[in-house]
């Protein structure tokens, strides 16, 4: 098929693309992204930069991935190329909702902002402030930033806004999730009228509408990607496990070639999976809010060049991470909702890319996760891992194995070769603990020896005295150790036999269990394992036991509640202890009052029924 032209016909597959240069960004920026290897702009770059470098506001829309960055970018360096930049008062902001993605943005433009002599700043929380607050001073062309911080540089009187004349919101949706709008819109307010503003979002909804119709000015809307995220090149799957095999599925999947990305809900949740599985043979590293922030710049530095090619991550990676070749994304447990997932689904089959995106979920979980998935607009495969022997070609083809057992097998020999790589280890060191402990005793023996002669005695009696007594502590040394071994020994066998108990009680072998409390609930009836609350009132016929209401006088103990009973309704009041009760005193039996006591002995006013009689009207100090 051919189409005609002004000037010839050529064919379809030979029709000219559009480059950067066709789009009119100055030649030194085109320059620069040819020696970088961009020649071909994405559809939302052709698509944006043009209207952007003529000052038009711009709403974007496009999953992430789809390469917004450039889009606002390149155009905000050409527009700014030519002017002057006074100190603290930068011209043009970028807002983003993360630390990774503020510091992604500002490394992705720099190279281009060099070649332009313009100077970017990344203004973040997590790092120092200081060090932002000097650049400012100097004069920073294009502050890239997180909400909270900028608000916090401001306050200080370190930076104004009242230069700027470009300002760029980037993942808006993620800012409105994060409860930044407040923020945002106290920072825009700062700007001044009449000045360019562009905002990125994968999706527009009600906050993100009244954004819109609150700061762009007749804005060029340009979508590219659809809100739902459906790419042709993601495919989705989902694997019903039980619990037992959720680790070592977990390790199979990760331990293929190329880059995977692994969510889970908590902190605390990626640093157990990423101990588990460095155990099973696989280089990874977590990545969480609650790491420092040079630590979590380093661990994703570690994974962009390789040296891991598995990162367990909380959402905050879900979009604040644009590594490119990442092959799989596993979400071992599943997103919070389907705006979550997307953003996860994100971080593969960027720029046209093939990637797939897989998700554990328990059996209770499954109604839960195809619910997200409908709500997400996605087609994922579904699979039940366990019915059978073998697996069927899409799931072997993403775990590496054609059968749970030869997943468990691969699992076990992943770990039998960390730790042998961990004896290996731990025999190096003990070779040079070794070398280190005869190059000391040596040295001992010498400055013994020296000693010795200087205390005029004999240099070989006096080491051969040294020599038994590190011969006496290496001996208590090797006891110790032994006990040690031996409490261990003994923590692990119980720890097993507890194991061995609770799989006995799950097969209904002895014992119980809570669930069996909530059973018998629902039955009507409540079994007693003990005291309990809520058996207060129940007494008659039970056995097996004893309830804090069975406690009687005469019957074994006492109620607390029987201090209020009046002894044939004539308003007596039993005593069973200190009381404060200041005017009611007779008929007490049995105990003292705290307002009977007096310095010695008993009030003069306590009744002469009282077991405790008084024997004198004075007391006893002044009865001489």
């Amino acid at each position: 098929m051919s189409v005609t032209t002004p000037e010839a016909v050529l064919p379809l597959d030979d029709e000219p693309t559009t480059t950067f240069a066709d789009l009119g960004l100055p030649p030194a920026i085109v320059r620069k992204l040819a020696e970088n290897g961009v020649t071909t702009p994405f559809p939302i770059q052709a698509a944006t930069i043009p209207d952007a470098l003529i000052g038009r506001d711009i709403l974007g829309r496009g999953r992430t991935g789809s390469g917004k960055t450039l889009s606002f970018g390149l155009p905000t360096l050409a527009r700014l190329a030519d002017g002057r930049t006074r100190a603290k008062h930068p011209r043009a902001v970028i807002l983003t909702p993360t630390r990774e993605l503020a510091m992604q943005v500002s490394d992705a433009l720099e190279p281009y902002g060099d070649v332009l002599g313009l100077r970017l700043k990344v203004v973040c929380g997590g790092t120092s402030m200081g060090n932002q607050i000097y650049a400012l001073e100097r004069g920073v062309d294009i502050l890239v930033a997180t909400p909270g911080r900028l608000r916090d540089v401001i306050a200080r009187g370190a930076c104004s806004l009242d230069d700027v004349e470009i300002a760029v919101l980037d993942e808006a949706d993620q800012m409105a999730d994060l409860g930044f709008l407040p923020e945002v819109t106290e920072l825009l307010d700062q700007v001044p009228p009449g000045g360019q503003r562009m905002l990125f979002s994968a999706t527009l909804e009600n906050e993100i509408d009244t954004l819109v119709k609150r700061y762009l000015v007749e804005p060029v809307s340009h979508e590219v990607d659809a809100a739902q995220g459906a790419v042709t090149t993601m495919k989705h799957h989902v694997l019903i496990v039980k619990p037992r095999d959720k680790a070592p599925l977990t390790a199979a999947i990760t331990a293929g070639e190329g880059r995977t990305i692994v969510f889970v809900r908590t902190q605390l949740g990626a640093d157990r999976v990423a101990g588990q599985l460095r155990e099973a043979g696989v280089k990874a590293d977590a990545l969480h809010g609650g790491m420092t922030q040079g630590a979590r710049t380093r661990t994703l530095a570690d994974f962009k060049d390789g040296h891991n090619s598995v990162l367990v991550a909380t959402d905050v990676a879900a979009r604040g991470i644009h590594v490119d070749g990442i092959d799989v994304v596993l979400n071992v447990d599943p997103a919070a909702d389907h705006k979550d997932y997307l953003h996860r689904s994100g971080r593969t089959a960027r720029a046209g890319r093939s990637g797939t995106v897989v998700s554990l979920a328990l059996p209770h979980q499954r109604r839960t996760i195809f619910r997200l998935m409908e709500d997400a607009g996605v087609d994922a495969s579904r699979h039940i891992i366990g019915r059978g022997d073998l697996f069927d070609e899409d799931v072997a083809e993403i775990i590496g194995a054609r059968s749970l057992t030869e997943v468990q097998a691969e699992a076990a020999m992943g770990a039998v070769t960390h730790a042998e790589r961990e004896a290996a280890r731990l025999g190096r060191e003990l070779e040079q603990a070794k070398e280190r402990a005869t190059e000391l005793r040596e040295e001992a023996e010498r400055l013994t020896a020296r000693a010795a002669r200087e205390r005029g005695d004999d240099p070989t009696e006096a080491i051969e005295a040294a020599a038994k007594v590190r011969a006496e502590a290496l001996a208590e040394a090797e006891r110790e150790a032994e006990r040690e071994a031996r409490r261990a020994a003994r923590a692990e066998a119980a720890r097993a036999e507890r194991g061995d108990r609770g799989d006995r009680d799950d097969r209904r072998g002895g014992g119980f269990r809570r669930d069996d409390r909530d059973r018998d609930r629902d039955r009507g009836e409540r079994r007693s394992y003990g005291p309990r609350r809520d058996d207060r009132d129940r007494r008659d016929g039970d056995r097996g036991g004893f309830h804090r209401d069975d406690r009687r006088p005469g019957g074994g103990g006492f109620h607390r509640d029987d201090r209020d009973r009046r002894e044939g309704d004539r308003g007596e009041r039993r005593s069973y202890g200190p009381r404060r009760d200041f005017d009611r005193r007779d008929g007490d039996r049995g105990g003292f009052r705290r307002d009977d006591r007096r310095p010695g002995g008993f009030r003069d006013d306590r009744p002469s029924s009282s077991s405790f009689e008084r024997r004198s009207e004075k007391p006893r100090w002044k009865r001489d």
